[in-house]
């Protein structure tokens, strides 16, 4: 069963693995959102592909769900000592990745070019695909003016009100060669259960990439992130409100409305099924919160049997 996937951020890392560990061996690919992306230092950093890679690769770190295993900060200790601001966490061996990749895309390599050397280093057998090869940057706009997304979600803790998103250079993006075939040939695609305005809605936006979706005849199935009215991690649940989304389950099924054919929610939020499925999806109502490994690789294979039982339909 080949299966691509639609992730950024750890909820969407962490549903990937469970994929990856409920397929064969190379059977997953994942789109992942680049629109976080940012230069620090003289470094291009790519928080999204990063926590998607060390995910599947095994070697994040379990507590942050972000960064990688048993990291040391020696190189940020100096950087600090120079008198910098180390509002952004790099570990030593994170810098690396971003050392590496910077270089790489100096000498004109593309992203996905990059990514697959990196992934493929670190033992991971799935495909992680940038959503783009052209730059692209989420700016929120707030009361106090717009931010480029890591100034918001990093520096200043998420903590303003997110009255607008845009997605400066979407214009010029289009969906790589590897990522549009990834589509076409996947018998499943899964909308992890990811923060459905900056992690998601960037990959959609990216011209050319909805009609790809649209043009493939495989099951879609987005999983929330959204539980008993709360995000799981980080500021969706905000979002979704100072946006005027609904804060939950619905309101996630609502951004994808014609998008998806059916939803993933968790057993708290299953008095949602009906209004859900009054926007023409199927719905799924599991234990949606991911704990453990044992709990994604679980949640991994429900995802699918659900995909494999609306394509049988």
């Amino acid at each position: 069963m080949k299966v691509c996937a639609l992730a950024g951020g750890v909820g969407g890392a962490k549903l990937a693995a469970g994929l990856q560990d409920a397929l064969v061996p190379g059977d997953l690919s994942v789109i992942v959102n680049t629109a976080d992306d940012f230069d620090l230092w003289g470094l291009h950093i790519c928080p999204d592909l990063d926590t998607v890679m060390y995910t599947l690769a095994d070697i994040a770190n379990p507590q942050t769900g972000w960064g990688v295993r048993d990291e040391s900060f020696a190189a940020l200790s100096m950087l600090d000592r120079y008198g910098e601001d180390t509002w952004f966490k790099l570990g030593d061996r994170d810098i690396a990745t971003h050392i590496l990749r910077t270089s790489k895309l100096r000498a004109g390599e593309r992203l996905t070019e990059i990514t697959a050397h990196l992934s493929s280093a670190l033992g991971v057998q799935s495909r992680i695909l940038p959503m783009c090869d052209e730059p692209v940057s989420t700016v929120v706009y707030t009361p106090d003016g717009p931010l480029e997304f890591q100034e918001y979600f990093v520096r200043r803790g998420q903590r303003d009100e997110v009255l607008g998103v845009k997605l400066r250079g979407i214009e010029d993006a289009r969906p790589t060669k590897a990522v549009s075939n990834a589509i076409a040939k996947a018998d499943a695609i899964v909308f992890c259960p990811s923060n459905p305005i900056v992690s998601i809605s960037p990959i959609l936006a990216v011209p050319g990439m909805r009609e790809a979706l649209a043009g493939s005849s495989a099951p879609k199935v987005a999983v929330s992130p959204i539980v008993g009215g709360r995000a799981l991690k980080g500021p969706a649940d905000r979002m979704l409100k100072s946006l005027g989304h609904e804060v939950s389950a619905t309101g996630v099924a609502g951004i994808y409305r014609g998008v998806v054919d059916g939803m993933v929610i968790d057993r708290a939020d299953e008095k949602e099924r009906p209004e859900i499925e009054n926007f023409g999806m199927n719905v799924l109502a599991t234990d949606a919160v991911m704990r453990d490994g044992a709990d994604r690789t679980r949640l991994g294979r429900e995802v699918l049997e659900f995909c494999a039982a609306l394509g049988a339909g």
